[in-house]
């Protein structure tokens, strides 16, 4: 493992922090070490800990009274969650399950408060990071919104571009451990509707598909297909 505070200045949250002031923070930090599909909390349960992504990948979602799922956020390393996650007495708003072999920074959630509060550099941060992660869910809420499933998937698929793709010589590679049930819960549709909807894209060219990798040739043709 990196030496503590290497592990820390990492982390966007607390870049600026003095190394007194990270010394300080990682008194209270634990690393939680996840397996792949590890429920980390579920929706409801007393909130208790915040945590911030070192490596690996997490999702967030929510059930309905039917059990189906329905994912809010796909997260990666630097990403915090929950983001309603300071000064309130909330439960968990939503069930969070790591995707991948996951490693996470604990920070439990009465004296990482008492921290804030001592050093308003790093509450402002926060709050910058609360702010834009709800931008975010506007702006998917808003592109989701009155869309069909295809364009639902096609919207999803360039979102995980934009926030996880490889650019090389044009094509774009998505190295993501998402299955088509993830995807699915991703946009409100079925499994069956969205191997369906892959496999059109594969078929014209659009997308390529390997294990744990969505591949897209051309990201331009896979904007214009929809409306094709």
């Amino acid at each position: 493992m990196n030496h503590p505070i290497e592990l820390l200045q990492a982390i966007p949250l607390f870049q600026g922090l003095t190394e007194a002031e990270l010394e300080k923070l990682w008194e209270i930090v634990g690393i939680r070490h996840c397996h792949k599909k590890e429920i980390i909390f579920r929706e409801g349960a007393a909130k208790t800990a915040i945590y911030i992504i070192q490596s690996g990948m997490v999702k967030t979602y929510k059930t309905d009274d039917q059990g189906h799922e329905q994912i809010v956020c796909l997260l990666r390393q630097g990403d915090m969650f929950p983001h309603t996650g300071f000064f309130n007495q909330l439960p968990y708003p939503a069930t969070a399950e790591t995707i991948d072999q996951t490693v996470l920074i604990s920070i439990p959630v009465e004296p990482f408060e008492q921290v804030m509060l001592s050093n308003p550099t790093m509450a402002v941060k926060v709050m910058r990071v609360m702010g834009n992660k709800i931008l975010d869910l506007q702006k998917q809420l808003h592109e989701y919104v009155g869309h069909d499933v295809q364009q639902r998937a096609v919207t999803f698929l360039l979102d995980l571009a934009d926030k996880y793709g490889e650019n090389r010589d044009g094509t774009i590679l998505i190295n993501i451990p998402l299955t088509h049930q993830d995807f699915a819960s991703a946009i409100g549709t079925t499994r069956e509707t969205v191997s369906r909807l892959l496999s059109q894209l594969r078929k014209q060219g659009l997308l390529r598909m390997g294990r744990n990798q969505f591949v897209i040739p051309d990201l331009d043709a896979l904007r214009h297909w929809v409306g094709s």
